[in-house]
């Protein structure tokens, strides 16, 4: 949303056919020639040190102020030069880079970017992200509209506020790029993303940092700018609350003098303007960036029986005028208004709970008067994030936590709502999202957090079991609020020992596991249906990006407390729920109505551990290893319910063999390709070897000859020493090119097997088309539940022949970690950032290929043949040539 010229370059101003409705571009010679009225160049100096954020225009009238000797430089906080710094380092790399800013709210984080920005002006395209995230194709389009413009390309520096989800912004781009065939320079980054996140971060993180403190030199900087604004501004610099709070080093004794006019609530509760910015309080201490239009607050007024006539809104709200901040951020938008900083927000805040206007009755009566038939959609945004957002916290015992409600680093419930609370106890949070449910009477994420609530706090399960149904028909295609009901019954037969004071009957535990498990299973089929971030079904509901397997692990996690609750009570439970014994044998007609759930337990529980073994082994989240307690709790309920248990069909031909594949986790080939990462001994996986080929023999088929080819080179990855070559290798390769629908294992060992080796011209068999059949079949198989997670690498092409050559993943690590100090949370995003692989041991154990890029493409060139590959470096496809490491996927 540029005004005047779209952007101009150091030499000259350049237009852009049409405006860029997502951005706001900043000319590079923004202001230059213009002349303002002095009254508008002091009025808008003064809001900004009052507390409102900062415009282009600030920038330049301190400017020109320093460059005719008016006035002092404006002032640069200690990140400024490392944030300078990381910027230009990103502009040595090809494609797109990001660099952080973690800030907290009040400490000058969003001026600092916009600093950088106005300073970088003339070396960048420079931008603010201002519209919607919600269409990124949009502004992908945009993002290279800018970088295109005038005679040459240039590199857009794109400010990001707060955490926006950018993670598909890259690829929008280079897709972009490849459809308009621009040619980029390999020296020139198409963009460079400034996230500025509001949010604490360690100061050790390679990211910029920005807290309440400033250190000596920048009090000196702050000194000198208070002695200009009590020159220019006299005894209204004393009310510049957002300058002198970071001046007096966030100082809780200014605070709490600006602050001391709230004493008068102690006799004037009712009054409208205490309640105003009592709402303005609440809404800036738990949302920062909130704000209420002034129109709203005007209209609050109408009926205010003390005030009468055509008053400002700063009339109306003495004597609390100063410590409130009217701002408008451009021509066309509506005035805002907020408190002066986060800080007065929450003092604010705090003195009127201490004289009876509490934080639960502000927040009703925020939904009462402000949230009536036509609220505006950014209210409800803040609305929303005040009660339902949960915040992250430091990650601590990881595997302490094993409900999939309340993820470890994550905090259960809203700030507001933990600080209700504490402060005015569990019933009053209760009532306030009860009446955020009411009020938002659609949105189903409120109900969805009362649920919450009354379940794990209050232990309320009909009123839980209620609101997490309401919150299903409000949103009835979303797993994710529908795994709440789930979660409700699970938590409740997790607690009936205690609910009862004693040992809960056979019944009653089979009646709540019933509930848990028809609910878990509904969220996952919901989950199978939905589909990435794009719109579906309706157009009207947006669905995660993210495969929910809350539904499966909660099946998992409710059939291990019926079989400890059951099994505790009856030994022979065991037999039962493994289908050794028939429920008729317990002697209870009352369990009969059971039979059809405990008869399907068995091989629904061996589905869903299949699943999880699959999406452990090849998959990862993109940046931290999965919790542990996922794959704890699901190996213990396969042990219970299959593992220890042979099925009723065990006499039938190679059962027994299966049985004993189940036992170690072996009986799929996700189990024998994890069979290193569960640090299987050698005899285990000898054995595990020796199975499978005797099932081969007796049943023929392909599965067991591939499964048995994989254990043979676990063992070869091992270092065992092996009495002969691998057997029914050659009956494998006969079998090749495989069909469609066989398994993506089949179809990676084939084209492991098929790559050419040093003493090979070329594969006899079309690789790229043994590819193509690879990806159809990871489609088909695993992408709906692997989408946005990291596909962990198995294998990768070593030297030697054969299967000598093929190197597990698990190898390269002890090459890497060999007389290194290296932990294991160390292992949780390198192989992301590739750092093994510039290691000299592990460089010499695998092969290197060479490649080339076209259209933004990678392939790898064999000869006189090309063969797409997928670049696990989206970077690297900025460059016409490259080389690399090839795994088997």
């Amino acid at each position: 949303m540029a005004s005047g010229p779209a952007l101009s370059t150091a030499s000259g101003r350049l237009e852009i056919n049409h405006s860029l409705s997502l951005l706001d571009v900043l000319d590079a010679k923004q202001f230059e020639g213009e002349s303002f009225p002095p009254e508008l160049l002091d009025q808008t100096e003064e809001d900004f040190y009052r507390g409102a954020p900062p415009k282009w225009l600030n920038f330049h009238i301190s400017e020109q102020r320093e460059s005719n000797g008016t006035g002092t430089p404006f002032i640069k906080r200690d990140g400024y030069d490392m944030l300078v710094k990381k910027i230009h380092q990103k502009k040595k790399l090809s494609g797109i880079s990001t660099v952080k800013l973690f800030h907290q709210p009040g400490c000058g984080g969003s001026t600092l970017a916009m600093k950088v920005l106005w300073d970088l002006r003339k070396t960048f395209r420079t931008a603010v992200l201002t519209g919607p995230t919600s269409d990124m194709t949009k502004v992908a389009e945009e993002v290279v509209q800018l970088f295109t413009a005038g005679s040459r390309h240039n590199t857009v520096l794109l400010l990001v506020n707060d955490e926006k989800d950018l993670e598909s912004l890259p690829n929008k781009i280079k897709m972009k790029i490849a459809e308009q065939n621009i040619h980029v320079h390999t020296y020139m980054p198409v963009a460079i993303l400034l996230k500025c996140v509001r949010k604490d971060a360690a100061l050790a993180s390679d990211h910029v940092v920005l807290q309440k403190v400033i250190s000596e030199e920048e009090k000196q900087r702050f000194d000198e700018k208070k002695k200009e604004l009590s020159t220019r501004y006299r005894d209204r610099y004393k009310q510049f609350h957002g300058f002198n709070i970071i001046q007096t080093n966030f100082s809780q004794a200014y605070i709490q003098e600006a602050c001391s006019v709230f004493e008068t609530t102690k006799t004037a509760k009712r009054l409208q303007k205490n309640q105003l910015a009592a709402f303005l309080s609440l809404l800036n201490v738990y949302v920062p960036g909130s704000y209420l239009l002034e129109s709203q607050c005007l209209d609050f007024f109408k009926h205010d029986d003390y005030i009468h006539g055509d008053f400002s809104l700063e009339d109306r709200m003495e004597p609390f005028s100063h410590l409130i901040i009217t701002f408008q951020q451009d021509e066309r938008s509506e005035k805002k208004v907020c408190m002066a900083h986060p800080m007065i927000a929450q003092c604010c805040t705090e003195l009127m709970a201490k004289y009876g206007v509490t934080r639960s009755d502000t927040a009703t009566n925020l939904l009462t008067c402000f949230c009536r038939e036509e609220f505006p959609p950014f209210l409800v945004g803040f609305v929303k994030d005040m009660l339902t957002k949960r915040g992250t916290k430091p990650k601590e015992n990881l595997d302490a936590v094993n409900d999939t409600e309340t993820r470890e680093d994550q905090e259960r419930y809203s700030r507001l709502i933990r600080d209700l609370q504490k402060f005015e106890g569990k019933k009053k949070s209760a009532s306030v999202l009860k009446e955020a449910s009411n009020k938002f009477d659609q949105d189903p994420f409120f109900p969805q957090a009362l649920a919450r609530f009354y379940y794990i706090e209050l232990k309320y399960y009909l009123q839980a079991e209620r609101w997490a149904k309401e919150a299903k028909l409000r949103e009835p295609k979303n797993s994710f609020v529908a795994d709440t009901l789930g979660q409700i019954h699970k938590n409740h037969l997790k607690n009936l020992f205690k609910i009862k004071k004693h040992t809960a009957e056979p019944r009653e535990i089979l009646q709540l596991a019933s509930k848990a498990i028809e609910a878990f299973k509904d969220e996952e089929r919901l989950a199978e249906n939905e589909c990435g971030t794009e719109m579906r079904g309706d157009g009207n509901t947006k669905v995660s990006n993210v495969f929910n397997i809350r539904g499966q692990f909660g099946y998992v996690q409710v059939c291990n407390l019926v079989y400890d609750q059951l099994v505790s009570q009856n030994s022979a439970w065991r037999e039962v729920l493994t289908k050794k014994l028939s429920l008729e044998s317990l002697g209870d007609n009352k369990l009969f109505s059971f039979n059809d759930l405990i008869n399907s337990l068995r091989d629904e529980i061996e589905r869903k551990c299949a699943f999880f073994d699959k999406y452990l082994t090849y998959s990862k989240p993109d940046f931290e290893n999965d919790p542990a307690y996922i794959s704890k709790d699901t190996s213990e309920c396969y042990r219970n319910f299959v593992g220890n248990s042979p099925s009723k069909d065990f006499k039938q031909k190679g059962a027994d063999l299966i049985q004993k594949l189940k036992q170690n986790l072996a009986d799929t080939s996700a189990g024998v390709l994890s069979c290193l990462d569960r640090e299987c001994t050698e005899s285990d996986l000898k054995e595990i070897t020796t199975w499978w080929e005797e099932i081969f023999l007796q049943k023929d088929t392909v599965t067991a000859l591939v499964n048995y080819i994989l254990a043979h080179i676990m063992l070869r990855n091992m270092g065992a020493v092996l009495p002969s070559d691998c057997k029914y290798l050659a009956a494998f390769k006969q079998k090749m090119p495989l069909i469609p629908i066989d398994s993506p294992e089949l179809h990676m060992l084939a084209l492991l097997l098929c790559w050419p080796t040093d003493s090979e011209a070329r594969c006899v068999l079309d690789l790229n088309e043994l590819i193509r059949r690879m990806h159809r079949s990871y489609e088909v198989a695993y992408e709906i539940h692997f989408r946005s997670r990291y596909l962990r690498p198995l294998f990768f092409i070593g030297n030697g022949e054969d299967l000598n050559r093929i190197v597990h993943r698990k190898v390269l690590e002890n090459l890497f970690t060999e007389g290194k100090e290296e932990t294991k949370q160390d292992w949780s995003n390198n192989w992301n950032k590739e750092k093994i692989f510039r290691d000299p041991k592990v460089q010499a154990r695998l092969v290197k290929v060479e490649g080339v890029v076209q259209n933004y493409k990678v392939y790898a060139t064999l000869g006189d043949m090309k063969i797409e590959v997928e670049a696990n470096q989206q970077n690297s496809l900025w460059r016409p040539r490259t080389s690399f490491l090839l795994p088997g996927i």
